[in-house]
C-alpha cells in the first residue's frame, strides 16, 4: 500500500515538472513536437510601419506550411504555427522571443525580419537551444559568432554592402561614390563592412551622410551629397527615409544612380512612398528573390496566397517567407521521423541544393557556416512595374 501511494506521490511529481507538450514516447524529451504535429514559432513585427518584414513574410510561409499539410505533413505530423509581435524593437522582441519559448513552448523559431531586434533575442534563443531559421533579417551578429541552432536562410548585411559597391563599380561611368546610411544597429551592421569595401578597392567616399530612421527631412543632407558630383549613391535606409532621401534628392536636382539594398524590396509600395515617381527612374535595389510577384512562374503562389490570405497583395516579402518556408520543410523532412533539435541541427549542416523555386540560389549550411543563402537579384521599377534586370551576384572572392 505504502509502495502505491510513493508511485502516484511520484507520478504526480513528474507531471509537474515535465514541461507542457512533452506527451508519450513519441517526442518524450521534445517539446514543441507530439506525435502528429510540429509546433514553429513566428517572430516579426506583425504591427506598426515594418509589419512587411514580419506579418507579410509570416503569410508566405504559412501559404508553404499549409500546402504541406494538406499534402499529409512532414513524417506524418502537421504544422502548428504561432506568432508573436517583435515591432521591430528590440525589448518587445526579447519578451516576444521568451514568449515563443517558455509559453506556447515551440519546437523551433522561424522569424527574424528586422535586425535590430533579432540580434536582442538572439541570447534568448540561444539559451533556449531551440532551432531558428531567420527569414529576413541581414545583421551578421546574427549568426557570427556561430551558435550552434541559429541558421539564416535571408542574405547578410556583409554580403549586401560588398555587392552594392561592385554594382556602382560596374557602371562605366561611375568614378565617384558616395554614402547616405543610417547609424543604428542595423545601419552599421552595413556601414562597417561597406567602409571595408570601400578600403578593399582603395576608393574614399566624395560624401559620407547620415539619416535617422524617423528621419522627416533629408535637405541637408542631400545638398552636400550635390555638392561632393557622386556618379552614385549607396542608400544603407530604411523605406522611411530612403522614401524621403530620394523625393528631396528630385526635388534639389540631385540626378545620379541609387544603390539601395533588401530593406527596400517592395518597389511598388516604395514608389508611393517617395510620391515623385520620376525619383525612381535611376534606383536600384537587392531582392533575395529572383523573381517579381508579377512573374508568371510565381502565379501558382500568388493564387494560394489569395486563398489563405485574401486580404493581402502578393508582394516581394510574401515571397521571402515562401522561399524560407520551403527551405524549412526540406530541413524537417531531411531530420527524420524521429525528430529532435539535435537531428533538425545535424540536417541542416549537410544541406546545400536548391531548396526553393523563389530564391535566386542555392542554400548552402555547414557545421562551420550558418548563413546559407549567398546569392540574390537586382531589381528596379520599370513602367510602373518591378522588373528583375537578371544580374545575381555571389559574395566577393567566390
Amino acid at each position: 500500500m505504502r509502495r502505491g501511494r510513493l508511485t502516484a506521490w511520484v507520478v504526480m511529481a513528474l507531471a509537474l515538472v515535465l514541461p507542457l507538450g512533452v506527451a508519450g514516447p513519441v517526442g518524450a524529451q521534445t517539446t514543441g513536437l507530439t506525435v502528429d504535429t510540429i509546433k514553429i514559432g513566428y517572430l516579426g513585427a506583425m504591427t506598426g510601419p515594418y509589419y512587411l518584414y514580419g506579418k507579410l513574410i509570416m503569410n508566405g510561409a504559412d501559404v508553404v506550411y499549409n500546402e504541406v499539410n494538406r499534402a499529409g505533413g512532414i513524417h506524418g505530423r502537421k504544422i502548428q504555427t504561432v506568432r508573436e509581435d517583435d515591432a521591430c524593437d528590440a525589448a518587445t522582441a526579447i519578451a516576444a522571443a521568451k514568449k515563443l519559448i517558455h509559453q506556447h513552448q515551440v519546437f523551433m523559431i522561424h522569424g527574424g525580419g528586422c535586425s535590430n531586434p533579432t540580434i536582442a533575442a538572439r541570447e534568448e534563443i540561444e539559451a533556449s537551444k531551440r532551432p531558428f531559421v531567420v527569414f529576413a533579417a541581414v545583421a551578421d551578429k546574427i549568426t557570427v559568432p556561430l551558435a550552434p541552432y541559429i541558421f539564416s536562410s535571408a542574405l547578410t548585411a556583409r554580403t549586401e554592402s560588398f555587392v552594392q559597391l561592385d554594382f556602382a563599380l560596374s557602371k562605366p561611368d561611375v568614378k565617384r561614390i558616395a554614402i547616405v546610411s543610417q547609424h543604428d544597429a542595423w545601419g552599421n551592421s552595413r556601414y562597417d563592412p561597406l567602409k571595408e569595401a570601400f578600403k578593399k578597392k582603395g576608393i574614399t567616399p566624395v560624401a559620407d551622410e547620415e539619416m535617422t530612421v524617423d528621419a522627416n527631412d533629408g535637405t541637408a543632407q542631400v545638398l552636400r551629397i550635390l555638392k561632393a558630383k557622386p556618379d552614385a549613391v549607396i542608400m544603407l535606409l530604411y523605406p522611411k527615409p530612403g522614401a524621403i532621401f530620394l523625393r528631396d534628392a528630385a526635388k534639389l536636382g540631385l540626378k545620379t544612380l541609387f544603390i539601395a539594398q533588401t530593406a527596400i524590396s517592395d518597389l511598388v509600395e516604395f514608389e508611393k512612398l517617395v510620391g515623385v515617381p520620376a525619383a525612381t527612374e535611376n534606383f536600384y535595389s537587392i531582392s533575395q528573390v529572383t523573381y517579381t510577384p508579377e512573374d508568371p512562374k510565381v502565379a501558382k503562389w500568388g493564387e494560394l496566397l489569395k486563398k489563405d490570405f485574401p486580404d493581402d497583395r502578393f508582394s516581394i516579402y510574401n515571397l521571402f517567407g515562401i522561399a524560407s518556408a520551403q527551405v524549412v520543410v526540406e530541413a524537417l523532412k531531411r531530420a527524420g521521423k524521429d525528430l529532435t533539435p539535435q537531428s533538425l541541427k545535424a540536417a541542416m549542416e549537410k544541406m546545400c541544393g536548391r531548396f526553393s523555386d523563389v530564391y535566386a540560389g542555392d542554400i548552402c549550411w555547414s557545421p562551420e557556416d550558418h548563413q546559407g543563402n549567398k546569392t540574390g537579384a537586382w531589381i528596379r521599377m520599370e513602367k510602373g512595374k518591378v522588373a528583375n534586370i537578371g544580374a545575381k551576384w555571389v559574395p566577393p572572392g567566390k
